[in-house]
């Protein structure tokens, strides 16, 4: 059966909210899809998909809206709930950029291809605000590779008296950034900056660095599912072992964190990699309640006491 058949099909025969998500729920599974940008199985991002086609809050579930997802769509409405579906199945591209919505640490922002889209287990450490590693709230804080500044604003928000400097390499990326920031009306606290990592930021100095950068490895880049290659790969791939900005940021780090200060890194699946790049560096892996790995804390006492045994 053609696209076209089950396009045409889906929109005469079905009615309400819930035939439209079993629906989609059939199609994805029956396309193989890769869920990883918001939700992770077929069920919860056909509830996503169609949530957002009818601008409908995407916190409603089966549980609290049994009676709503019973209510009837019109013509007008399954057609667009269709088309996106069709869409989703046929390009592969992720839900977030076709809607040109995600959602980070409770939090909704603009996303297209020129970012990533957040799905860092950050949001988690953001909402517990670092604890138990800072003893007092930060006052400048910097998000080295900020892309659309999800971080940025999700930081800005969790530490109300801080400003945060949003950095990135790419001008593209700052300005889906500066989208954000302006809708979430932060332009006084959170100020994006174009640079090669910390080479605009001379004299600088952080009471904290976050930092989800490049850190995909040469092998994982070469298997990623069809859905990541929507993303940017200068926001994804970083050498052999996915190591290569971190390391020249772990090396510069002493100098932009007031004494104190800490540096908390995202490397994902480069994990592996950490203990052979940087050995006897004082880290500590960080355990997710809710959640993903590879990110690590470390202190500027210890990467000054590492980097001072390499000179």
């Amino acid at each position: 059966m053609t696209d076209k058949f089950y396009l045409e099909e889906a929109i005469d025969d079905l009615h309400t909210l819930l035939d439209m998500v079993r629906w989609a729920t059939s199609r994805f599974n029956d396309a193989a899809l890769y869920f990883g940008h918001g939700t992770d199985n077929a069920w919860d991002e056909a509830v996503s998909l169609v949530l957002q086609a009818v601008h409908l809050p995407h916190t409603i579930t089966l549980q609290t809206g049994d009676a709503l997802f019973q209510s009837r769509l019109t013509k007008s409405e399954r057609e667009k709930v269709a088309e996106l579906v069709l869409k989703r199945v046929q390009t592969r591209m992720p839900l977030p950029y076709m809607t040109n919505e995600a959602w980070f640490c409770d939090l909704p922002f603009y996303v297209d291809e020129r970012v990533l889209i957040p799905r860092s287990p950050f949001a988690e450490l953001i909402k517990k605000q670092f604890q138990p590693y800072l003893n007092s709230p930060p006052a400048s804080i910097l998000d080295m590779c900020t892309g659309g500044g999800c971080i940025a604003i999700a930081l800005a928000y969790a530490f109300e008296d801080a400003t945060v400097d949003a950095v990135d390499i790419s001008s593209e990326a700052l300005e889906v950034a500066d989208i954000n920031i302006q809708e979430h009306q932060l332009s006084e606290r959170v100020f994006p900056i174009q640079s090669d990592l910390f080479s605009q930021l001379e004299g600088q100095r952080y009471d904290m660095i976050v930092t989800n950068p490049p850190y995909v490895d040469a092998e994982d880049m070469a298997d990623l599912p069809e859905e990541y290659h929507h993303e940017p790969e200068l926001a994804l791939a970083a050498g052999n072992d996915g190591l290569d900005l971190v390391a020249d940021m772990l090396a510069a780090g002493p100098r932009f964190l007031n004494d104190g200060g800490w540096m908390f890194v995202e490397v994902g699946n480069s994990e592996v990699h950490m203990a052979n790049r940087f050995p006897e560096l004082d880290i500590e892996w960080i355990e997710f309640e809710f959640g993903g790995h590879g990110i690590f804390a470390v202190s500027k006492t210890a990467l000054t006491q590492y980097f001072a045994g390499k000179e």
